[in-house]
């Protein structure tokens, strides 16, 4: 028997986990009319498949009629959920993996214009920042019949077959009862602790009764709110002795924050450039006080970290969330022996950033993630081995390498610089952002351990390319910045890369003006920032980096604001000119009206790049496709048969930032749904 702490089973209550690793209840937006339909079954099926001992969903279903979600969530209030639940939960049990479902009253961390337009409940009148919504002071019979509506859920979902119940507190309308930022009662639900805790009791007393004795509950929750508003870490530990000393939960599921602003939620669920297990003490402090079953999930992205969590007693079971969505088969590779092929979670956050705008997760890194129904995470192999000719070792074309060799293929990658990683290297330069690494260094390991053949400090042109004698060539150049829609001074203005790569440095009074809204712009500026220079930043857009999303904004803008940093958004640069050893800016607006000009000694434009596509044109008159792309093909996962010059020798694709500036999940989808099918 193993002897490593992760592989030992844990026994709560009646069930038994077959080892220590959990994925914590999250959502990743893909249900179907609030159901956990087909593309949600798939992405929890693949994690059972991977050998996890309970999956956890729904982060968090909700359980009222005015509790509507604020992304695409599931909903626990219709009886219709008791059927898909079931079907996840069958087939997840049939690959060994218990599952649980978290539910939720989402209280005042919602809005009123959603679904059903009613009135937002909390015990406080004032809204929460991140969603704006004010809500009505909480009413008795509201508390009556929200009461009934969690009992409802635990027993729609007690039908489903599901393992247990957790129920979701922090920020949400149960811990908004248990916060002083958030309660402002004056009755048996607000002043003391034991009062504001007892929503929470009756909550779980009614669902206790509805579901029996042997019906496993628990409960997510803040240990400490991490506020000077808030509640400390002694009364968190007093909390969660009432909730053991009530006889009505199995387990305890800690955390630490707040969350309702973007800087609070970020502190709360670390991104990349900030401390991993941030939490896991205060985790520890909670078991040894309570003497009870204790589960943590905290930017634990490294299978040596949660060895630790479990080893050290600090938790029973720990919970590797974002980097299941990186590598969904961690415990395979654990029992396997190979560790070393798990793919890392960089901690870039692209999955939660993109549900909190709406859309659904994906891991930056990992395209089969969301799309296992058809874009399964392990690759065939080829019935006829081919040769493949790679330009670019950037994310995209390391990609199309590590798939082509997993397929088979003899695989040569062209690359024009002394090693492999492409915009990456540019982006890591920052400390802030150095994790991205691991997303070309996984994929260079997995490619250097299948046989590929690497050429750097190579220029690729057509006849070098064409001499390799290739059956398939994917240009995966990348793009190059450019000075965008200037329509004089565009030789005045430097670039974001210029910055970023030391060729050019800082001024003393610098204006960067950011079209792209996207890393390049905050990356440049934190650069200069720290040069001491005074610096404003432009968007002709509403606002601020759209493109880089809330969360992962964060620990930039704290950086930023630090140095005085102005940010100015809808203003447009429109020329530049020098005068003496000055640059004159000339702004404008896109709302018009408006003709200004400021002084500065330096200009930084970040628009993005222009695809680096020379290349591909000179190759594309000797291709059989003439690199046409049969987009049906491409999305339904069949093979590209498109022949337009049946005199070509070679097909020929383009992937990623040469065929048009987008971002690097884009880079590597582009390879992985393109290579896994020649």
């Amino acid at each position: 028997m193993s002897t490593d702490p992760l592989l030992q089973p844990f026994k709560l209550k009646h069930l038994t986990l077959r080892n220590r690793l959990m994925v914590t209840s999250h959502e990743p937006a893909y249900p179907e009319d609030g159901m956990p339909k087909g593309r949600y079954r798939a992405y929890h099926v693949e994690r059972a498949k991977g050998g996890i001992a309970l999956t956890m969903t729904a982060g968090s279903a909700a359980v009222s009629l005015d509790s509507p979600p604020v992304f695409n969530n599931i909903l626990a209030y219709k009886d219709e959920v008791v059927k898909w639940m079931k079907e996840l939960t069958d087939a997840c049990h049939e690959h060994g993996a218990a599952v649980m479902i978290q539910l939720t009253h989402l209280g005042r961390r919602t809005r009123w214009d959603k679904a059903d337009w009613l009135p937002v409940v909390a015990p406080t009148n004032i809204r929460e920042p991140a969603h704006r919504a004010v809500p009505k002071v909480i009413e008795d019979w509201d508390i009556e019949r929200i009461t009934k509506d969690f009992a409802d859920a635990a027993e729609r979902m007690k039908a489903a077959g599901v393992d247990g119940v957790e129920f979701e507190s922090f920020g949400h309308l149960l811990s908004q009862f248990w916060s002083p930022m958030s309660n402002q009662l004056d009755n048996e639900y607000g002043g003391s602790l034991e009062n504001r805790v007892r929503f929470s009791l009756g909550v779980l007393e009614a669902v206790r009764k509805r579901v029996g004795p042997e019906f496993i509950l628990g409960i997510r929750y803040c240990a400490e709110e991490m506020s000077a508003q808030g509640y400390d870490l002694k009364d968190g530990i007093a909390i969660s002795n009432m909730l053991k000393g009530s006889g009505l939960i199995d387990f305890l599921n800690v955390t630490r924050g707040h969350i309702e602003t973007d800087p609070g939620l970020t502190d709360n669920i670390p991104v990349m450039g900030m401390k991993s297990a941030p939490h896991l003490e205060a985790a520890g402090e909670v078991r040894a006080a309570t003497k009870f079953p204790v589960f943590h999930a905290t930017r634990i992205q490294d299978v040596a970290t949660a060895r630790y969590a479990i080893a050290s007693g600090k938790v029973d079971m720990v919970g590797m969330t974002r980097a299941h969505l990186a590598d969904p088969h961690i415990m395979r590779k654990i029992l396997e022996g190979r560790e070393g092929d798990i793919r890392p979670c960089t901690g870039a956050n692209y999955c939660l950033d993109r549900i909190y705008q709406g859309a659904m997760a994906v891991c930056i890194h990992n395209p089969s993630t969301g799309r296992e129904e058809t874009m399964p995470h392990d690759i065939e192999k080829a019935a006829i081995r081919k040769k493949l000719v790679i330009v670019g070792a950037g994310p995209g074309g390391l990609e199309a390498a590590r798939v082509g060799a997993e397929r088979g293929h003899d695989v040569t990658v062209i690359e024009a610089a002394a090693k492999a990683g492409g915009q990456i290297l540019l982006t890591a330069q920052s400390p802030m952002r150095t994790e991205m690494l691991a997303i070309a260094e996984w994929r260079l390991a997995q490619c250097e351990a299948r046989g590929v053949k690497f050429q750097y400090n190579t220029w690729a042109d057509a006849d070098s390319v064409q001499a390799l004698n290739p059956d398939i060539v994917i240009v995966a150049t990348g793009g190059l910045p450019h000075t965008g829609s200037l329509t004089v001074g565009a030789d005045l203005v430097v670039t974001s890369w210029d910055i970023l790569s030391g060729d050019v440095k800082p001024g003393s009074n610098v204006l960067i003006y950011d079209e792209a809204g996207d890393y390049s712009a905050l990356q440049a500026a934190e650069i200069i920032a720290q040069s001491g220079a005074k610096l404003e930043i432009m968007t002709r857009d509403r606002s601020f980096s759209p493109e880089v999303m809330a969360m992962s904004l964060t620990p930039h803008m704290r950086a930023l604001q630090k140095h005085d940093v102005r940010f100015t958004v809808t203003y447009l640069l429109e020329k530049v000119r020098r005068e003496g050893n000055q640059l004159v800016a000339t702004i404008g607006s896109d709302y018009g009206g408006i003709e200004k000009e400021q002084i500065h000694d330096q200009i930084v434009v970040n628009y993005g790049t222009l695809a680096n596509d020379e290349l591909y044109y000179a190759l594309k008159p000797h291709s059989s496709n003439l690199g046409a792309v049969d987009h049906k093909q491409l999305v339904t996962g069949r093979p590209q048969t498109l022949i337009k010059n049946p005199d070509g020798h070679f097909q020929l694709f383009r992937i990623g930032d040469a065929v048009a500036s987008r971002n690097t999940h884009a880079a590597i989808y582009d390879a992985l749904r393109l290579v896994r099918y020649v």
